[in-house]
């Protein structure tokens, strides 16, 4: 049966993509029942107040303090929820961090402490080391999201700077028993590096993480300089601080993914998942998929869907995000290529700082751009997606998904 409204189906795949991962459903399936005694429940990232929400939906009021972006609150019973920005850390994140720290600091062998951690916990979740300051701290955090570094060597980076990250969360809870629930952002899923590893364990020194603020030219206040300069507070795997805490990804891209390859094959397209880690610059990734879905032309609709992170160095002053770079580096690379369509979005639905999820595209996006006057290829050398989109209608707008599972990519090639 022909598809007859592409940019439907792609919406259609990309809102099963964020179903999946919603927290009131995966959740719930990862808790068993509310121990006895003192459970405090603790938490940081962009879908951490909804893993609240649903943990209180199983369990009833909790006591605790989860963190999360503004306007991503849900109502809780007991469980309080602060507010903070993100993705440059603000004041709001670095009082709620020593509130949150100040009730770990009174828990014994007996007391349980359950960990929500997801994406957008890196910012949330702030107490610089040393004597940084919120302000150091958060230009460091706004270079770093410049520079084009992949999130893996970021992360590296925010946890040597920090006093919660690598390990130091669990660490603050001991000797109390936690378990730390988690929906996978990053390439790969390794809780180690999804919202910079609070409850995890790392293996690296604070000489690599500066090599990698060198090798991306991102350069340090004297604070962050004596920081690295000095012990590094993240835990090594085998700290004995670690030895109560167990680690549970709950959800990852590649269930969304594979939710949304369902909903295409149900459409009668042949369907191929690229992956759920694809990382690199997000033009040159376009390009890649442009050849693809060229390539992959045959009397059958075929579907190519996509997970990971991809990353823009800023060249131009304009306003973007690396999805809908992505898009409209596609939409250049196809040059109106009849027959295919996409969508590029960010799960938690904020592609870069701005409030949009993503951008579509189709064999007249150019053509719409012309006709409003938008030069696609000087919006692109400007890093001015966000903008592009907009004057053509083309921006997928969905507010707080209140989960996070990465960016999620699909590209229709109709016969």
């Amino acid at each position: 049966m022909p598809i007859s409204d592409p940019a439907t189906l792609l919406r259609t795949l990309f809102d099963r993509a964020v179903a999946v991962a919603d927290p009131m459903l995966c959740v719930p399936q990862a808790l068993g029942p509310k121990p006895e005694g003192r459970v405090l429940v603790v938490g940081a990232g962009k879908a951490s107040a909804r893993m609240a929400e649903a943990v209180e939906s199983a369990w009833g009021p909790c006591e605790g303090l989860v963190i999360t972006r503004y306007g991503y609150a849900r109502p809780c019973q007991g469980i309080e929820i602060v507010e903070a920005a993100h993705p440059v850390p603000d004041q709001a994140g670095l009082q709620a961090t020593a509130r949150l720290l100040d009730l770990l600091a009174g828990l014994g062998q007996g007391d349980r402490v359950l960990a929500l951690i997801s994406g957008g916990a890196s910012a949330l979740m702030v107490q610089p080391a040393g004597d940084i300051t919120l302000a150091e701290k958060a230009r460091i955090n706004a270079d770093l999201l410049a520079s084009g570094a992949p999130i893996d060597a970021m992360n590296r980076v925010r946890k040597h700077l920090s006093r919660v990250k690598g390990g130091q969360l669990a660490a603050a809870a001991y000797p109390a028993e936690m378990e730390a629930l988690i929906i996978s952002d990053v390439p790969g899923d390794d809780p180690a590096f999804i919202a910079s590893g609070p409850t995890v364990g790392d293996e690296t020194t604070p000489q690599q993480a500066r090599a990698i603020l060198e090798r991306w030219g991102v350069s340090l206040p004297a604070s962050a300089e004596a920081v690295l300069n000095g012990a590094t507070g993240v835990l090594r795997p085998g700290d004995p601080r670690l030895s109560r805490v167990t680690n549970r990804v709950i959800a990852a891209p590649s269930q969304s993914l594979e939710a949304a390859a369902e909903v295409g094959r149900g459409a009668g397209c042949q369907v191929r998942i690229l992956g759920d880690a694809l990382e690199g610059e997000a033009r040159e990734l376009a390009a890649d998929h442009a050849r693809l879905a060229l390539e992959s032309r045959s009397d059958r609709p075929v579907l190519l869907l996509s997970g990971g992170e991809c990353t823009v160095t800023r060249r131009g002053d304009g306003v973007g995000g690396p999805n809908a770079e992505y898009a409209l580096a596609l939409a250049l690379a196809l040059d109106g290529a009849g027959g295919v369509h996409a969508i590029a979005c960010d799960t938690d639905g904020v592609d870069g700082a701005a409030e949009v999820a993503g951008a579509m595209v189709g064999p007249d996006t150019l053509e719409r751009a012309r006709a409003a006057g938008i030069d696609a290829a000087q919006a692109l050398t400007r890093n001015d997606a966000h903008t592009f989109f907009a004057g053509i209608g083309g921006q997928v707008v969905t507010g707080p998904t209140l989960t996070n599972v990465n960016d999620f990519r699909a590209v229709l090639v109709l016969p």
